[in-house]
């Protein structure tokens, strides 16, 4: 068992008998004498993708998951799919582009720090590094001439994931981009 005021963004939990991963905790303080903090936490349901928006007092306890990380190396994919290969014991296993819904933009071919989740013996997803470096394949000409202010324009990455990059940078650049917004982050 865990308490709810012990959860952070990343952290599983068993709710329903299905494993959860905490993607937003807010914490709620009362104004009032006596009254306990309030804890609430957004949950992604590692089987079924669905959200869940929960509120629990901090002593409030949760099940724990059987759930393990491991590293993975990502292999090959296609338009339905993903391939990829535990690094410990070598098997290998696939995630369908469902699974995958939110972290596919930023999977590229090298790319280093992914992590499996493993739920029951069972691959439910993947977690990526915080920011990962992406070659810009096509964007806007830059203008000549000043700005007092930063201006950015939308430039199309090798996956086709589209971001906002600042005016200076062109096509063939490497850019590193935050995977939790989908955010420029800076040059690699």
């Amino acid at each position: 068992m865990i308490n709810a005021s012990d959860l952070k963004k990343g952290d599983v939990a068993k709710i329903d008998g299905a494993p959860h991963i905490v993607e937003n905790v807010s914490v709620q303080k009362p104004s009032a004498r006596g009254s306990s903090s309030l804890y609430k936490l957004r949950f992604r349901n590692l089987l079924t993708k669905r959200k869940v928006d929960l509120v629990f007092r901090g002593d409030d306890p949760l099940d724990e998951a059987d759930f393990e990380r491991r590293p993975v190396q990502f292999l090959f994919g296609d338009e339905s799919g993903m391939t990829f290969m535990d690094l410990q014991d070598y098997s290998q296993f696939a995630l369908s582009r469902e699974d995958l819904e939110e972290e596919w933009p930023y999977v590229t071919e090298g790319l280093e720090g992914i992590i499996a989740m493993i739920s029951d013996g069972r691959a439910v997803g993947i977690q990526l590094p915080i920011s990962v470096a992406m070659t810009i394949v096509e964007t806007t000409p830059a203008v000549k001439g000043g700005s007092a202010t930063s201006r950015t324009k939308p430039a199309t990455l090798t996956t086709g994931l589209v971001i906002q990059v600042p005016e200076y940078l062109t096509g063939g650049e490497v850019v590193r981009v935050d995977t939790r917004t989908g955010e420029y982050v800076g040059k690699a």
